[in-house]
């Protein structure tokens, strides 16, 4: 918003120094972090109270599950991912360029895979149950919304100096130009990395601070990436396929970041608030449509190579079980397994934050190896 004024008093050759600043898109990222984190540090402790009593017994703990939960965490409000929402669309209104594509999509996307997930908290809440929405629905949703955000990004992005081909391709990291084009096919492929992500994260989400942080990490990351990928200067030199406009996401990116940082104040070990599916779903989502509009779809599975792991530890424990009747794991996610190995809460936390950064810097690795 801040940035369409400026564009317009630039126009009508009204001259205000300080107004200059919004043209550096480094500033504007800087700037919507700090509004995000002021946004949910200021409604987190009214809105937990308001949650508490809202919801009186608070997120179901799984009955099966680790038993301290049972009863160390009960009571614990859920819906803290409405504290994301908010601070990420004051974020981005505020400080993003809203003339671009590729901001309105990724952050109406996050927004409606929010409000799946407030959807299944609340019929897990209302009904006291973990089981929420149908599985099959939940998968339906996410799948309709992705492919259409998806379309929007190829049929509305501008137009690449490298052809139309580089919207329906794609790229491949250390390979300089390598691409490979999937034609409409991509629609699907780039939909399924964005529900991948999505329930990637939400997987992840099993102890108090474990998803956030690896969400802010691999967010600065891709923010970093989003703008070396906007700039026409640094994408040749770094030998990257020019995305333009997909700079201002990292607007988005930066807003991300500053909402995990304000939500660790109230969700670190103990937790005042959940995030829930209304966080977790959302903040996957919003990170795997940044891939896809950054062309950095593998570099994703790197970067956010912890949530990767949480998901195929529950898919095989789940294929391990049905086919021989045997687990691999205590207890998946891979998180619940170390637990039932006796390592404590801040451990694992901690232990897989650290795993996460490394990470990161693997996938960012990859943009000057060429």
């Amino acid at each position: 918003m801040l940035y369409l004024l400026y564009e317009r008093l630039a126009e009508n050759h009204h001259y205000v120094p300080v107004l200059n600043l919004l043209r550096y898109l480094t500033f504007r990222s800087v700037m919507a972090l700090a509004t995000a984190q002021l946004t949910v540090v200021a409604m987190g402790s009214r809105f937990i109270r308001w949650m508490q009593a809202r919801q009186g017994k608070g997120q179901p703990i799984r009955a099966d599950g680790i038993e301290r939960h049972i009863v160390e965490k009960a009571g614990t409000p859920t819906m803290g991912g409405l504290m994301f929402l908010a601070g990420i669309s004051a974020g981005v209104l505020l400080w993003a360029d809203l003339a671009d594509v590729y901001v309105w999509v990724v952050l109406l996307l996050t927004l409606s895979f929010g409000a799946l997930g407030f959807l299944d908290d609340y019929s897990k809440v209302t009904k006291q149950t973990t089981a929420g929405l149908s599985g099959k629905l939940r998968l339906l949703v996410e799948a309709g919304v992705a492919v259409l955000a998806v379309l929007l990004m190829v049929r509305l992005g501008q137009p690449s100096p490298e052809g139309a081909d580089l919207t329906t391709s794609l790229a491949f990291p250390v390979f300089k130009r390598a691409l490979l084009n999937l034609g409409w096919l991509y629609v699907i492929f780039g939909a399924f990395v964005v529900m991948g992500a999505s329930n990637a994260v939400n997987f992840t989400d099993g102890l108090d601070g474990l998803a956030t942080v690896p969400v802010m990490i691999a967010a600065g990351a891709f923010g970093l990436i989003a703008y070396l990928v906007g700039n026409v200067v640094f994408s040749n030199y770094l030998q990257l396929h020019y995305v333009p406009g997909v700079g201002e996401v990292g607007v988005f990116c930066a807003a991300m970041v500053g909402s995990c940082l304000g939500f660790l104040w109230y969700n670190a070990p103990p937790a005042k608030i959940f995030m829930g599916d209304c966080g977790s779903l959302a903040l996957g989502g919003g990170l795997g449509a940044v891939a896809v509009a950054t062309k950095h779809e593998i570099v994703l599975a790197i970067v956010g190579g912890l949530f990767v792991l949480e998901t195929v530890s529950v898919m095989v424990q789940v294929a391990s079980f049905k086919l021989t009747g045997r687990r691999v794991f205590r207890m998946a996610p891979i998180h619940h397994h170390f637990e039932r190995l006796g390592w404590a809460e801040p451990t694992i936390v901690i232990r897989f934050w650290i795993i996460a950064v490394m990470l990161a810097l693997v996938g960012l690795s990859t943009l000057k190896l060429r």
